[in-house]
């Protein structure tokens, strides 16, 4: 019924003298529309409800009513649909304000200025003689003492985290390797708040390619390119107050050499599931090579067995000392000694086509101050100058030629040479498998927490 008297309404609205139709205006319409909600209101609440602003029911009636005027005139009605927003939120870490821009430029501590950064992974000890340790009061108690060192490490880890979700953009064939290595370091230096020996890059970013495993970093003028069938290891560090995160992991665009990335991606997995607290290193060695050779990986009609480099190992990692003493190798027959409370290890793992077994090679770029050696006398004035320069600058850790070049040193190879030959920078050339074989790699830093072992550099990429 109701119908029925809004459509003659309509109708007499559209029709004048003689039945001729009228082309109604927008103001017309809109003042029709509200006469129209005005009756309907009327008819369902009352004639002294009239001037009730209508309900969604009411106002549902009104549209058809306005639907019937723009029947009458031969134009369809346009409803005005609602876009659904279709996109999540992302949900910030918990502690985080704001978000990272892109290019990443505001420092990881700027994010969280709490100082509580966030916990990548916790994993359980599942051996039955550190079972114990999840529950106990006491432990837990022991490492809330110590929380600002996890701080330290885990702002650390979250600038590893961010800087390479961010390049890995950026490694794609055709790229120079010398341009994407700096970009990557000033990005760590921009998100680190780079600040002498207390924040900054642990150690010079390693982009080794194909048959090289490790130490090769590109030296000013080498203008080595990408390219679409290079397997390269990108390895870099961060550091706060000493607290190291050494994390890596392989980079490849031919799809020919997944099974090679997951056999060293699933075996350092298999390394890090594997540690804790009193384990021997030797079981953790052993894990690693059983994973590791497990996979085959066919190249160009042949099939290969991936093999561990058995003189490549795992290290622990102490404050401002990148290799603490304790190896942890990656097949089995390894040293007997025991991981302990507190410590934290780099888990690495190398799987290679080729030997399993590498040598030292090519043009030398990473160098790094002897952690044992105090003073030499040294007769060159320039060596004593170079001397000062790395102490200031990187003191033990690990730095580069390009390192050098940046803060303005020139003609120092004589000078570093003489230091080298004293024995207070050790040299660390490339290593290198036979040549046309193809070595990929992944890392993590772990720490033994007295109730679990945390992963710090875990992220969503690996």
């Amino acid at each position: 019924m109701v119908e029925g008297g809004e459509n003659q309404q309509a109708a007499a609205a559209v029709e004048g003298e003689g039945g001729e139709k009228k082309e109604l205006s927008k103001s017309q319409r809109k003042r029709l529309a509200k006469k129209i909600q005005k009756a309907k209101t009327r008819q369902l609440l009352g004639e002294e409800n009239a001037d009730v602003a209508p309900n969604a029911e009411v106002q549902q009636a009104a549209q058809e009513a306005l639907e019937a005027i723009n029947a009458s005139d031969g134009t369809p009605a346009k409803k005005k649909k609602k876009k659904k927003n279709n996109r999540k939120k992302k949900k910030a870490p918990q502690g985080m304000v704001g978000e990272q821009t892109d290019p990443p430029t505001i420092p990881v501590a700027d994010l969280y200025p709490s100082g509580v950064f966030p916990i990548a992974e916790e994993i359980p000890y599942h051996q039955d003689f550190n079972l114990h340790r999840e529950t106990s009061a006491e432990l837990r108690e022991a490492e809330r003492l110590i929380k600002d060192v996890y701080q330290d490490v885990r702002q650390a880890a979250e600038v590893h985290r961010q800087v390479r979700q961010h390049m890995r953009k950026k490694m794609v064939p055709g790229v120079k390797l010398i341009d994407m290595c700096e970009e990557l370091e000033n990005f760590s230096r921009t998100l680190i708040k780079e600040n002498g020996l207390k924040a900054g890059i642990a150690f010079p970013t390693g982009c080794s390619l194909n048959h090289v495993a490790a130490h090769y970093t590109p030296n000013k003028g080498d203008n080595t390119v990408l390219g679409y069938d290079d397997v390269m290891k990108i390895d870099f560090g961060t550091q706060i107050n000493g607290r190291i995160i050494d994390s890596a992991f392989t980079v490849s665009h031919n799809p020919k050499y997944d099974p090679l990335l997951e056999a060293s991606r699933e075996a350092t997995n298999q390394g890090i599931k594997e540690a804790g607290i009193d384990v021997r290193l030797c079981d953790v060695g052993a894990a690693i090579q059983e994973v590791m050779e497990s996979y085959e990986v066919e190249l160009d009609g042949k099939t290969y067995q991936v093999k561990s480099i058995r003189n490549l190992t795992g290290h622990s990692i102490a404050p401002y000392q990148i290799h603490a003493g304790k190896s942890v190798p990656i097949v089995k027959g390894g040293e007997a000694t025991k991981m302990e409370e507190g410590e934290f290890f780099a888990i690495e793992t190398f799987g290679s086509t080729g030997r399993g077994y590498i040598n030292e090679d090519m043009e030398c770029s990473h160098y790094m101050r002897d952690f044992d050696v105090q003073r030499v006398p040294l007769r060159m004035p320039k060596a004593k100058h170079l001397l000062g320069v790395i102490e200031r600058n990187f003191g033990t850790l690990a730095f580069c030629r390009r390192f050098l070049d940046r803060i303005g040193e020139e003609k120092y190879l004589m000078a570093l040479k003489n230091l080298c030959d004293s024995g207070i920078i050790v040299p660390y050339p490339p290593l290198v498998d036979v040549k046309g074989s193809y070595v990929a790699q992944y890392e993590h830093t772990i720490l033994l927490r007295p109730t679990c072992k945390e992963v710090l550099s875990r992220g969503d990429d690996y």
